[in-house]
């Protein structure tokens, strides 16, 4: 299992969005690096979705239900997410700056980047931080 860090502008689309849905194709990524990154995600691999903006902070889980593939309307890469959990204590971009274990994330060393890879070790730091064991 691989673990993905995905970014969004809470007012264009937020957790709470995709709680109320349950699944959504999660598309709008443009950056070279950033595709690269979702192409290489699979079919049961563990999503932190977090929120930009004036939050900065990772808020709840999701599971890629489909591995990436070309969306029809843009030709670029996309994956479908199933949401699973919201995190009990939202976890803070601030937070993990000052962990050690992401000293060197592209999370903290490139900001721009919305589909960010985890170590199983960061992904397991992100849950005991948001409260979920």
């Amino acid at each position: 299992m691989n673990y993905w860090l995905l970014k969004t502008e809470p007012s264009t689309y937020s957790f709470d969005d995709l709680v109320r849905e349950k699944r959504t194709r999660w598309d709008g990524i443009t950056n070279p690096a950033a595709l690269k990154q979702l192409r290489a995600a699979m079919k049961g691999d563990l999503t932190f979705i977090y929120h930009t903006g004036d939050e900065k902070r990772a808020v709840g889980t999701a599971e890629i239900v489909r591995t990436a593939y070309d969306d029809p309307k843009s030709g670029l890469a996309v994956v479908d997410l199933a949401v699973r959990d919201a995190l009990a204590a939202p976890v803070t971009l601030a937070t993990l700056k000052l962990d050690p274990l992401f000293a060197d994330s592209p999370l903290v060393r490139q900001g721009r980047l919305s589909f960010v890879p985890l170590t199983a070790v960061q992904a397991k730091r992100i849950l005991g931080l948001g409260g979920v064991r």
